[in-house]
């Protein structure tokens, strides 16, 4: 029997929210971060090989990335690299994975996931994916996973279901009503206890032909751009096309692209514990490893921490003793080149990294 079930880890991005320690030449994506043993692309990777042979998983990554993530899976094939010349959002990445999966196999069945995720129950995960992998298989639907809040949380999105409660709590698939992007703490608490809402996952299941006909329907101005892609990708000029249609794309993600229009859009709820860890906040409220006074402090080199609580101090092996008194929710981040100090907001750290932009800064972004 022929295996049409692929999975496309997407991790092409900057991971800008993890700057310092996320920086251009080595994102976040290629780092163990706090408290794993592996850089997150090798637990996704390690993660769906559960479910998916090592040649039915692909990479969707920039040209620049390519050697560093060969170098981390040496499991995976080159040619299950799927290279992109610009960074454009996860809407242009899925449309170019799914044809790339279409040439491969016009049956292709394909899981999209983040590089980010966490997740606590590998069994219960598997169990939900290969769930989500039928039911795509025998419908045309675009199917996502909603996480079953556990609280009010202002870090994540949320996805309104048809039928409440007693529908998600059955365990199958659920008619999306409404997207929200992160709300603020008051609604997200009216989210929570309206018992109708379940976190935004950002986990895609589809076949890559029903995929590539809504682009069609509901985002033209993106789809428009692979016109005649068949035929350019078995011929010299496959490379160039990429790189045009790459140059012409907006900046879109695949939610705003199509999962927010399309009638076709299902959500298999999940309960299989789940963290998005996209940023230092997240990253916080997920980790284990707080002491008592519910800091987490990492990193080889010296340091004295008194009077401290709800901080977050990483101190790289830069020789220097490092000294923190006083501080409540805070970051503390030395790094090679930068020291970050700044309160655990991520707001704050937007506002630091839009200074970024600046020229005289731009070895250290």
């Amino acid at each position: 029997m022929i295996d049409h079930r692929y999975c496309v880890i997407l991790a092409g991005g900057i991971g800008t929210r993890f700057w310092p320690i996320s920086r251009e030449y080595r994102p976040k994506q290629f780092q163990k971060i706090w408290g794993y043993d592996n850089s997150f692309i090798q637990e996704t990777f390690a993660r769906m090989n559960r479910i998916f042979p090592a040649d039915h998983i692909l990479v969707a990554t920039l040209d620049k990335y390519k050697a560093m993530t060969l170098e981390q899976l040496p499991e995976l094939p080159e040619e299950n690299i799927i290279s992109e010349p610009y960074g454009r959002n996860t809407a242009p990445t899925v449309a170019y994975a799914a044809r790339v999966l279409i040439e491969r196999d016009p049956e292709a069945l394909m899981v999209a996931t983040p590089a980010d995720h966490d997740i606590s129950n590998y069994k219960l995960f598997c169990e939900t994916i290969r769930k989500a992998l039928d039911y795509a298989e025998e419908n045309e639907v675009l199917l996502t996973l909603g996480i079953v809040p556990t609280r009010p949380d202002t870090s994540f999105g949320y996805i309104q279901v048809s039928g409440g409660p007693d529908a998600y709590e059955a365990g199958t698939p659920v008619k999306a009503k409404t997207f929200t992007e992160k709300p603020d703490a008051e609604l997200a608490k009216v989210f929570v206890d309206s018992g109708e809402f379940l976190w935004n996952s950002g986990l895609f299941i589809w076949k890559a032909t029903t995929v590539l006909e809504e682009m069609a329907a509901y985002c033209p101005e993106l789809d428009n751009l692979w016109d005649g892609w068949k035929e350019a990708f078995a011929s010299s000029e496959r490379e160039a096309f990429i790189e045009r249609a790459y140059a012409g794309s907006m900046r879109i993600s695949i939610d705003y692209a199509l999962m927010e229009k399309s009638e076709k859009v299902w959500i298999l709820p999940a309960k299989f514990g789940w963290g998005d860890i996209g940023s230092w906040g997240t990253l916080y409220e997920f980790s284990e490893f707080k002491d008592e006074d519910g800091n987490i402090v990492e990193g080889k080199a010296p340091r004295i921490i008194r009077d401290c609580s709800k901080d977050m101090v990483y101190c790289a092996d830069t020789g220097k003793l490092t000294v923190i008194s006083g501080l409540e929710n805070f970051m503390v981040i030395d790094t090679d080149k930068v020291l970050l100090v700044c309160p655990r907001d991520e707001r704050k750290l937007q506002e630091i990294m839009s200074q970024l932009a600046l020229p005289e800064f731009s070895e250290f972004k």
